[in-house]
């Protein structure tokens, strides 16, 4: 289990987390079950912010990807860890300033931003817009100048860096949906553009090249990239570009085949590369800021379930079914991801077993892992699958009118509720 340091195994063989009974928490709040360990949380927090301030002198900010789970406690975390924000929606940033976050230290992403969401933003007095594009950059320009405001801006720049990813989580690469090209010009064209407006302020360029990446060169690539552009915008345009968003992507312990990196080891190479950049190129160093969102909340949660049907087919496989599946955890479907699994109740035994974790949906494809190592389950077994604080609550729906879990927050052996359960009248709320 060395995906967490927040697990552990008490006395009576159960699998704990932040010190609690996960049996017990499946007993007092039902399962499916989202479990969060606040400390480890926290304490990934710490970790960037201090790396910040060792390698680049406390010059930067690391903004937590919301994406990866977003809701008002993680929020007010955020805001107590003296953390930016990344959002990418109205609901997400909408959500942060219900929640009390500064929205000086917001940072709004998105490829397709609506006029209702810049002018929200705006409206808002957010830190910073990351224009995707062109048509973005002459629209918030617009109405920046209807508002009588200037909005400080910085670009999703492509580098040109293929990370090696799943293909529906790479970004980095020229043909992404997202952002401007290095190579074909596009990038230098919009840089320019944006200096000719009254009513916008380039602050800085941004990239991101993917998820759950486990190298550390196409970090080091990209970061030469951009500064090597930011270089090329001063010399062409006189202009300094004061800010360099090198994003996040960086990978987890998903199971114990995974080798991620150590995110100090990656903080210190990677400024290594920006200062020798820097130096060679005669360019000052800028305020450096990062987005973490999987590596801040992903090995600190679990998802609970009861298991059901145990399903043997001679000389193929054996199904054990859990009452949740792709509606609270869509990323095998998605991904193919890979999990570890734990029967909580004998989470002291060894795993004897394999099967295939099948969800209650109706779909084939509703599955959790195939040819899992787990112990010997049994009908009302409770199953932990670990590593699911990230992309799980954020991405799960309401397929086959299934109510999504509530999340429980646990810390030193205490546990709060901090997303009710919906119920089934919330199912039909919007339903005329």
């Amino acid at each position: 289990m060395k995906q967490s340091e927040c697990l552990g195994v008490n006395e009576q063989g159960h699998l704990t987390i932040g010190g609690c009974d996960t049996v017990e928490l499946a007993k007092e709040y039902g399962t499916p079950l989202y479990v969060l360990d606040e400390s480890g949380v926290r304490a990934a927090c710490t970790s960037y912010r201090q790396s910040i301030e060792r390698f680049y002198q406390g010059k930067g900010m690391v903004c937590y990807a919301s994406k990866a789970f977003c809701c008002k406690e993680i929020c007010r975390i955020m805001d107590s860890e003296q953390m930016g924000l990344d959002v990418v929606s109205e609901g997400e940033l909408y959500t942060a300033l219900q929640a009390g976050f500064p929205p000086e230290r917001i940072c709004f992403h998105g490829n397709n931003k609506t006029d209702h969401e810049l002018r929200y933003a705006l409206e808002s007095n957010i830190g910073l817009f990351i224009v995707d594009n062109v048509y973005e950059l002459e629209r918030l320009n617009s109405f920046a100048h209807e508002m009588g405001k200037k909005a400080a801006i910085s670009f999703r720049i492509k580098p040109g860096v293929d990370a090696h990813t799943h293909e529906f989580i790479r970004t980095g690469q020229i043909d992404s949906k997202f952002g401007v090209a290095l190579e074909t010009g596009e990038a230098m064209q919009i840089v320019k553009e944006a200096l000719k407006l009254e009513n916008v302020i380039l602050k800085g360029v941004h990239c991101h090249i993917g998820s759950q990446i486990f190298e550390l060169e196409p970090f080091e690539l990209a970061a030469q990239r951009m500064i090597e552009f930011m270089a090329q915008v001063k010399e062409e345009t006189g202009y300094t570009i004061e800010q360099l968003d090198l994003g996040g992507g960086f990978g987890i312990c998903y199971t114990e085949k995974d080798a991620a990196l150590r995110y100090d080891s990656y903080m210190e190479k990677v400024s290594v590369v920006v200062k020798e950049s820097c130096e060679r190129l005669h360019f000052p160093q800028p305020f450096m800021m990062l987005e973490p969102g999987r590596s801040i909340v992903g090995s600190s949660g679990i998802t609970l379930y009861t298991a059901g049907a145990i399903k043997e087919i001679p000389d193929i496989r054996t199904y054990a079914a859990i009452d949740g599946g792709m509606t609270d955890n869509p990323r095998y479907a998605l991904y193919q991801s890979e999990y570890e699994a734990i029967v909580a109740n004998k989470a002291d035994q060894p795993k004897t077993m394999v099967v295939t974790l099948a969800g209650k949906c109706c779909e084939s494809g509703d599955l959790l892992g195939e040819n899992m190592p787990i112990q010997p389950v049994t009908s009302g077994d409770i199953v932990a699958v670990l590593s699911t604080g990230a992309y799980n609550y954020s991405m799960a729906s309401n397929y086959n009118r299934l109510c999504r879990p509530a999340v429980v927050m646990v810390k030193d052996g205490a546990c709060r509720v901090i997303v009710k359960r919906e119920s089934l009248q919330d199912l039909v709320r919007n339903d005329l």
